[in-house]
This record gives C-alpha cells, sequence and structure tokens, in this order.
C-alpha cells in the first residue's frame, strides 16, 4: 500500500472530544437538543460494521414529558431524577425481526436462506450488533458535541412490556444524552494501562 492510500488518522483535537475528554454525565445543561441533532448522530452511526449489515440496534429517543413519565416506572430509583432532567434519554435496543430488512441490507448476498436454516442464530445476532450499534451511538453523538450518560439500572421487561409490546424490539441500555454540566463532574477515574490490558502475540 502506498502512503497516499494510508487511511487518514483524527486529529488529536477529535479523538479527545470522542474519548480522552468525554465524560460520563449524570447531570445536563437545561439546553434542548434538537431533533435534527439526534437524526445526524443516527446517519453517523449506521455506518459502523455489523454482522452480514444486519444493523439490528433499534433507538428509542424519550424528549417528551409523557414519554419520560412511561419510562419513569422501568427505572432503578438512583437513575430516576438524572432521567427525568436529561434533555432526552436513548433506549438502546436490538430487534429480533431485523431479518424482515436483510434483503435490502444484504442485497448482493441474501441472508434470509441462512437464517431460515439457522434461527437459532437470530437471537445472538439482533443482541450482539444491536449493543454494537448502541456503542457506536455513544461514539456518533459525542463527534455531533453531545455528551452521554449510558446507564444500567433499569427492568428490562418493564421497559419492553411498555415501549416494544408486540414487537421483536427488546432493551440494551439506556443513555441519557444532552450537554453535560462540566462543573458537577469528579475527577476522572483511573483506566488500566496497555500492559495491564493488552498482549502483542
Amino acid at each position: 500500500m502506498s502512503a497516499s492510500h494510508i487511511p487518514k488518522m483524527l486529529s488529536k483535537e477529535a479523538l479527545d472530544i470522542i474519548f480522552k475528554e468525554a465524560r460520563t454525565f449524570r447531570k445536563f445543561l437545561p439546553i434542548e437538543v434538537k431533533d435534527e441533532t439526534l437524526k445526524a448522530v443516527y446517519d453517523t452511526l449506521k455506518f459502523g460494521p455489523t454482522a452480514f449489515n444486519s444493523s439490528p440496534g433499534r433507538i428509542y429517543f424519550v424528549k417528551s414529558q409523557a414519554a419520560k413519565e412511561r419510562l419513569k416506572p422501568a427505572l432503578d430509583p438512583g437513575n430516576v431524577p438524572q432521567t427525568m432532567a436529561a434533555p432526552a434519554t436513548a433506549i438502546l435496543a436490538w430487534d429480533l425481526d431485523f431479518v424482515s430488512k436483510m434483503r435490502k441490507l444484504s442485497a448482493t448476498y441474501d441472508k434470509n436462506p441462512y437464517f431460515e436454516k439457522h434461527p437459532e442464530e437470530i437471537e445472538p445476532t439482533a443482541r450482539f450488533n444491536g449493543i454494537l450499534m448502541g456503542a457506536y451511538f455513544i461514539v456518533a453523538a459525542r463527534a455531533h458535541g453531545l455528551d452521554c450518560g449510558p446507564m444500567g439500572g433499569f427492568n428490562n421487561q418493564k421497559l419492553d412490556e411498555e415501549f416494544f409490546k408486540g414487537t421483536g424490539l427488546r432493551s440494551a441500555f439506556l443513555c441519557n444524552v444532552g450537554y453535560g454540566d462540566r462543573s458537577s463532574l469528579s475527577p476522572r477515574a483511573a483506566r488500566l494501562d496497555f500492559e495491564e490490558a493488552c498482549k502483542i502475540l
């Protein structure tokens, strides 16, 4: 590969925005997250790789007070204040019915016969790749200037019954999004060094 074909690297500033300076927020400034911004986040993350281009991730954005009240009973008590105050909460989910869209997503290689022959592969494919798309969501949201507060701490069964009844959707995790209140942050916790977490074999 010639030097001209080596992919360009993001600037240090861009990498800092997405990773090094980004934090997990529990408090956000009272600034609306516009629908256009959320659409732009999805239009970025959808290009992240998934198995067979299956793209089973689904996102419900909870913004209105009425929708927040529907979400509230599924939350652990400790997550109620931050979620009710967040400008938006993304319900990151995966879709068991993703196969129905495979002819669009994998036009050059129809995967429907594979999943018809191996139905036991549908759930793990949907779960793993849906959660993977949830990780892409965090990266894309940060890239578009949003701050994130990803969390578990909710009752999946209650949430799925309220929002996804009668569908193939299953919740993975929640992520509050907005413009974080940096004055509320504690010092960043430590991370493992390369030698503690990685091996080059």
